[in-house]
């Protein structure tokens, strides 16, 4: 443990115990997100960090503060409650940072599924031993979530020697993704029930590749929506605008202030909202590209 959590686990301690019970849910984000620390730990770190933040920003939004309001009381109440909301935001953000993992995690499975689904397949119509079945497509499945996953339920059977259907079992449980734990509950179940493996690897590959469709079909209408709305209101709009201050400006005589804002809109602002068009597109591609 580093010498900052010792610190951290020594002094802040029982604000973990007053807050540990009120995020029951963050030990299988831990779990599922592979954060690999406590959730006492994972608290107090969080609770650590806030305190640090706090002391910074308060000074410094004081100092703030003190320069554009002459009352030295009012200013330090706004530093103070300032202070506070941004520490709020960043504890809430520092709790659910194991959710973005996990939803990052899930996502890349799922893009994963649908082709991976039917090699796996193809590998299992060998009539393989499912252990050994699942060494091969794991060999071959990349560096990826989908990798990862085969290789711990491996793990598990190699390093721990549990049989396969316990190994299972327990990446049921670890899985982010709710497409890759059914898939697993379904290999489990025709395992158990001594079924056809090819046959249902097959079909639902069929399943998850008609869910990919549908997935593509409807970003490809949500993109040429995106696309509207970026044209139409934001580049547009920018060169409308830009027009008629530059008219406004020759009429009223007060260009200096106009550039200045001109500036700001065409190289600061447009590049910012291009920004987060990018990032808004690539967050709903299917493909996560």
């Amino acid at each position: 443990m580093p010498g900052y959590m010792k610190f951290a686990m020594k002094y802040f301690y029982p604000f973990t115990e007053f807050l540990a019970p009120y995020f029951i849910g963050l030990k299988t984000d831990l779990k599922k997100s592979m954060i690999k620390t406590s959730v006492e730990e994972y608290i107090t770190k969080g609770v650590f960090l806030t305190f640090i933040i706090f002391a910074v920003e308060l000074s410094l939004f004081s100092m703030i503060f003190s320069l554009l309001f002459p009352n030295f009381l009012f200013a330090f109440i706004m530093a103070f409650s300032t202070s506070l909301f941004v520490i709020a935001l960043f504890f809430l953000m520092y709790i659910n940072y194991p959710k973005v993992i996990i939803k990052s995690k899930a996502k890349d499975l799922e893009n994963a599924l649908p082709l991976s689904t039917l090699y796996l397949a193809t590998i299992a119509s060998s009539k393989l031993p499912l252990d050994k079945t699942l060494e091969i497509f794991s060999k071959f499945s990349g560096k990826g979530e989908l990798g990862k996953e085969m290789n711990r339920i491996l793990s598990d059977i190699r390093l721990f020697g549990v049989d396969v259907n316990t190994a299972l079992e327990k990446g049921i449980e670890r899985t982010p993704s709710k497409n890759f734990k059914e898939m697993l509950w379904g290999i489990l179940s025709t395992n158990s029930s001594g079924g056809d493996m090819n046959i249902y690897l097959k079909e639902k590959s069929r399943s998850f590749m008609q869910e990919y469709r549908r997935k593509l079909y409807e970003f490809a209408n949500s993109l040429s929506i995106y696309i509207e709305i970026y044209l139409t209101a934001l580049v547009l709009g920018a060169i409308f605008f830009v027009i008629l201050t530059a008219v406004l400006s020759g009429i009223s005589g007060i260009g200096a202030n106009l550039v200045l804002f001109q500036f700001f809109l065409i190289f600061v602002f447009l590049p910012i909202i291009s920004l987060v068009f990018i990032f808004m597109i690539r967050s709903a591609n299917p493909g996560g590209q």
